[in-house]
């Protein structure tokens, strides 16, 4: 499964998918790129899933045009070691995707 991480995460969370393709918006330097264009970006290079901190993606995209799945990530803060316990929820997530927003943690 192919994972993309984006610009608002730590790219260190990256490690904690092993055994999965992950990578970050910065890896595929798409750094500054609209979420629209990235949505389809991440379809023309065959991602799987969105990881994101924005929570405001799922009120501007529609998912209809865009058919990705989004993991939308809830904590008190980006930080790394916010993020990094929600790793385990994320990954269920993952077992079970589905097209549009998925929201984990708090």
């Amino acid at each position: 499964m192919k994972l993309l991480l984006d610009e608002n995460l730590p790219g260190k969370l990256k490690n904690d998918f092993v055994g999965f393709e992950a990578y970050t918006v910065r890896d595929m330097n798409w750094n500054g790129i609209s979420n629209g264009r990235l949505l389809s970006l991440m379809i023309e290079n065959s991602f799987d899933v969105l990881l994101t901190f924005d929570k405001n993606l799922q009120h501007q995209q529609n998912f209809e045009k865009y058919p990705v799945a989004v993991i939308l990530l809830t904590a008190p803060s980006n930080q790394y070691k916010y993020l990094s316990p929600l790793v385990d929820q994320i990954k269920t997530k993952l077992g079970n995707l589905k097209i549009g927003i998925s929201i984990v943690g708090k």
